[in-house]
């Protein structure tokens, strides 16, 4: 199933959001984007999450805005030396080497780490490692709830499903009473067509005999009766509580019913 959650935490000029998108998968298949102030965290967001998420193909961004009144304390300011130098190393070796090639020096030193880089005396502090774990577990909650809005409307489609399926079960039967009688008399009156023909009389017993027998094959009702408890066993796995996902049941209880009806 699709999934979504969100969570939030605010620490001094921070706000820090834990976003979590999911599509349905067999098994779990993790990615994880975090802002580089909660690169040394990766790891342990990850064991965070396993355990929480079970199954799906998940995608979790944690990232971090800044305070507009704030944004000029917390970001980096440009180093200008480290772009002075850089700048006119990168202008002579372009004239020197290709002059006639457009070349945008200017955005080749931005991308030079020394020129623009974060804080290197920043990290998490256990305050808000602390903010940060619980924000997780809010995400997860968030998102497991909208997972479980998306379950309920499954859930209701399926009952409504196995209820028409259970109508026409119920239709069968009086159709079935009338269906051996009838096909009794057709075999009787192809075997008075044969007896006219070729002026052969019909032996009644081993004829009685062998509609037993014929019968017998045509009886459905040992598949009525699977299909009535593949039906009710299908709701009642729906109503599981265990945390495992019962996906793969489901699956196998429905390709039962399929092999009753056909």
């Amino acid at each position: 199933m699709t999934g979504y959650g969100k969570a939030e935490y605010h620490f001094a000029n921070r706000t820090t959001i834990v976003e979590i998108r999911s599509l349905n998968s067999k098994q779990l298949d993790l990615t994880l984007k975090v802002a580089p102030l909660f690169r040394d965290k990766e790891n342990e967001i990850r064991q965070i999450l396993i355990p929480l998420l079970i199954r799906g193909k998940v995608d979790v961004t944690v990232y971090s805005t800044d305070s507009a009144d704030d944004m000029q304390q917390s970001y980096t300011p440009i180093n200008s030396e480290a772009f002075s130098y850089y700048f006119q190393q990168l202008s002579a070796l372009k004239n020197q080497l290709c002059p006639l090639e457009q070349i945008d020096v200017f955005s080749a030193v931005l991308r030079i780490p020394d020129v623009l880089k974060t804080k290197a005396d920043e990290a998490v502090s256990d305050e808000e490692w602390e903010m940060m774990k619980t924000t997780i577990n809010e995400a997860v909650v968030n998102y497991n709830r909208f997972r479980e809005q998306e379950g309920r409307a499954l859930e209701a489609m399926f009952n409504d499903k196995i209820e028409a399926i259970r109508a026409l079960l119920s239709e069968v039967e009086p159709l079935e009473k009338s269906r051996t009688e009838k096909i009794k008399q057709r075999l009787l009156a192809q075997l008075d067509e044969w007896s006219k023909e070729t002026g052969q009389e019909v032996d009644k017993n081993r004829f009685e005999a062998e509609m037993i027998y014929y019968l017998e094959k045509l009886d459905i009702t040992e598949e009525k009766v699977r299909l009535k408890n593949h039906l009710d066993y299908f709701q009642t796995t729906m109503q599981a509580t265990e945390i495992e996902s019962v996906g793969k049941k489901l699956g196998f209880i429905a390709q039962e019913m399929g092999r009753e009806i056909n």
